[in-house]
């Protein structure tokens, strides 16, 4: 029997973006410490007959490394006693020749596969498996006990040395990559033994999210992950599942992540949701703009319902039974008669939220005490299983905050592997200098930075995306942990109270009806926002024709709905800021808005970024919200890949699946390959498109006929089942 020999490498770690580092130098070493046989290409040849007279002789050495992502295979198994059955040498293996025979088998350099060759003897015990079950697995730093010493039934001396094996222990490689486990079900698979799978998708187009080039093959699901893809050109027998679903003319891709989405109570009310299930989207990060429903006491949460009714409605439909973060997940998991939620939903730590709780609507800077208090409260929401925190740099009270609170807060949450989401202080006036300050802020605190819908609106930026990719480009290059995303379309969505100043917005509801109803208060505010340009509309005066009313909490209202504030106030023979005042008023401060400010060229320039995601930004609330809330993740496979060509399609599903999984650290999310989690979307790239519209912005779209997650079909033919499959996706520790 060969002598049995153990790896020794450093697993190369990839960025947040997945891009592989340079090749990792590799040895072969017994673990006794006898100097091992080079690898095929070496001057030491095979110390086995055998293995010589199976055809086995040194080669030219390729150049090897090991992938962090791709799954770890057990060495195959066949011929006598468990030995592998000599084979030519083929070119695309690199193979490491022990004593006797024995082979260690190593991927040649972007194949991605590692195989570990365990001796006969060791193979008749069956592998250990860690207690920790996270689906990965890495070199186990322990070792099994050495057989007892004397020849085996083969005749050649039994192996002295102790061998490395591969057990499943978590996430996270000590070397700094991640490898996978591959799945009991796909091992028994290729050995001809596994039943049925749960369900077969056949003939698929798979677009695997990962960039690279699309390929026709079979993918297998069972008990809610990905366990086999069998390629079109792979010799075999084909994939048997109990169900078959035959995807001929459609692209299989993992299911899409929406970076910015405001469902925070959609997810409670409404288990259809097919607003975003429609879409293909399987996961929403949610708590964005710095304001949402935890971590409260009942005087903030009161508060922040009535300041965020615009965006969420005011919630008298919702059993506000939690007042923490892991209160408000779980609520989200025993949802709907402990069914769960439509799609799955990550969180971020709302830092207006936070600041309101700990010292109110005041302007002014934290005390010391208070500053503690806050950093308490992000920290138990890290610990509780947010992904980050997120700030609405022109939304009262999170504005007030100044830089080195801000910093300070991103610290606790880069202790915890969390990501700061700033909607920072402009997008008008002075934007490129707002960008840089949340740049700079951040990587004082050395915390990872994800821009919010980075647009350039307003137009003084027509035409300036080329200088914040600059800026943006700088300090990646410098060592800066960046991503950002955008939505598809060029007006903005928001509240018609956020247009305030902030000083107006001082002491939260109350105190702004009260200067809105004072004439000279109400003066003071028109000069700032038609005259200066307020904070609140990114130091830009305000232009009354660009502000469309998309939505009133007050029905009575609907006849605004649809019209710009310049068109309303023109059938009244009115002032706009006349009309403007008086719909804050009669609609308790809860009208939503278009504002009409982008630019295009801006938004297919920053598309393009290699750190770019897509998120919808998108509103439920109104009678008329802003399409993106149901078209931007179709808008951006039918209007920007296949009609525009801004990107590629494979490139267009890896900004809307592989980049936001790595953002969020999600170790078996955003890739359709084996042992990853079954969320996915079937959809045809001839007909994708969005049906929403800005006169029907609840239309769904066309062309995604199948959702899965978990394996479930969420979208089937089309049309919405009532599987809710969803859960929170909390993070770790």
């Amino acid at each position: 029997m060969g002598r049995s020999w153990t790896t020794s490498e450093r697993i190369s770690d990839r960025g947040v973006l997945g891009a592989p580092c340079p090749a990792a130098p590799r040895r072969i070493t017994p673990v006794g410490g006898a100097p091992a046989p080079p690898l095929r290409g070496g001057s030491t040849p095979s110390r086995s007959p055998r293995a010589a007279a199976r055809g086995w002789h040194p080669q030219p050495a390729a150049p090897r490394r090991i992938h962090t992502h791709p799954p770890v295979y057990p060495a195959p198994r066949g011929g006598r006693r468990g030995l592998g059955r000599a084979r030519p040498v083929s070119p695309h293996r690199g193979v490491g020749v022990g004593a006797g025979g024995g082979r260690l088998r190593v991927s040649p350099a972007g194949s991605g596969w590692a195989l570990n060759r365990r001796s006969a003897a060791d193979r008749t015990r069956p592998p250990a498996r860690s207690p920790r079950t996270a689906g990965w697995a890495q070199a186990s730093p322990r070792h099994r006990s050495p057989p007892a010493a004397g020849p085996s039934r083969r005749g050649h001396p039994q192996p002295t040395t102790k061998v490395a094996r591969v057990v499943r222990v978590g996430t996270e490689n000590p070397a700094g990559g991640r490898v996978h486990h591959r799945p009991a079900a796909v091992q028994r698979r290729r050995r001809g033994k596994a039943p049925p799978m749960d369900l077969v998708i056949r003939n698929a187009r798979v677009i695997d999210g990962t960039g690279g080039a699309s390929y026709r093959a079979d993918v297998g699901v069972q008990d809610g992950r990905i366990t086999a893809i069998h390629r079109e050109e792979e010799r075999g027998p084909r994939l048997t599942g109990q169900a078959n679903l035959d995807a001929q003319g459609l692209a299989l891709a993992p299911g899409f992540i929406d970076m910015h989405a405001h469902s925070d109570l959609a997810l409670l009310r409404d288990p259809d949701h097919s607003a975003k299930a429609a879409q293909g989207v399987t996961l929403e990060v949610i708590g964005q703009d710095g304001l949402s429903y935890a971590p409260v006491d009942d005087r903030t949460l009161a508060q922040v319902r009535q300041a965020i009714t615009g965006w969420n409605g005011d919630g008298g439909d919702i059993d506000f039974t939690w007042r923490t973060v892991g209160g408000y997940l779980d609520a989200l998991d025993s949802a709907h008669g402990g069914r769960g939620i439509a799609v799955n939903a990550a969180y971020l730590i709302p830092q207006g939220t936070v600041r309101m709780y700990a010292m109110g609507w005041e302007d002014r800077p934290a005390t010391p005490a208070e500053l503690d208090r806050m950093r308490q409260l992000v920290a138990d929401g890290m610990r509780e299983g947010a992904v980050g925190m997120s700030s609405g740099l022109t939304y009262t009270p999170g504005m007030y905050a100044d830089d080195s609170e801000l910093t300070e807060l991103c610290r606790v949450v880069a202790a915890h592997n969390g990501y700061y989401c700033p909607h920072h202080r402009s997008y008008g006036a002075g934007a490129l200098q707002a960008y840089e300050e949340m740049v700079r802020l951040t990587r004082t605190a050395h915390c990872p930075l994800h821009l919010a819908h980075a647009t350039m609106n307003f137009g003084v930026n027509k035409g300036k995306a080329p200088d914040l990719l600059t800026l943006l480009d700088a300090a990646l290059a410098d060592g800066a942990d960046i991503t950002l995303d955008t939505y598809p379309y060029t007006p903005g969505c928001t509240t018609l109270v956020a247009m305030l100043p902030s000083w107006a917005s001082e002491g939260g509801p109350d105190a702004i009806r009260a200067r809105l109803l004072d004439d000279s208060t109400a003066e003071k505010i028109r000069h700032h926002m038609e005259v200066i340009g307020a904070d609140g509309c990114h130091g830009v005066p305000i232009e009354w024709d660009t502000i469309e009313i998309s939505g009133v909490s007050d029905p009575g209202l609907a006849s605004c709905v649809g019209k710009t504030i310049a068109e309303s106030a023109a059938q009244r023979g009115e002032e706009p800021w006349v009309t403007a005042r008086r719909l804050l008023l009669n609609d308790n401060l809860g009208s939503t808005i278009l504002q009409h400010v982008g630019h295009e060229e801006n938004v297919q320039e920053i598309m393009r970024h290699r750190v770019h995601t897509g998120g919808s930004d998108g509103i439920l609330q109104g009678f008329k919200p802003h399409p993106r809330a149901y078209g931007t993740f179709p808008q951006y496979l039918g209007k920007y890949a296949r009609e525009l060509g801004v990107m590629s399609l494979e490139e267009t599903v890896a900004h809307l699946t592989s980049r936001p999984a790595a953002r969020l650290r999600l170790p078996d999310r955003g890739v359709v390959r084996e042992g990853y989690r079954a969320d996915l979307v079937l959809f045809d790239p001839d007909t994708v498109a969005a049906g929403s519209t800005f006169d029907a912005p609840r239309t769904l779209p066309t062309g995604i006929p199948h959702v899965l997650i978990d394996g479930r079909f969420v979208m089937r033919d089309g049309r919405r089942t009532d599987v809710l499959a969803g859960r929170s996706v909390r993070r770790t520790h």
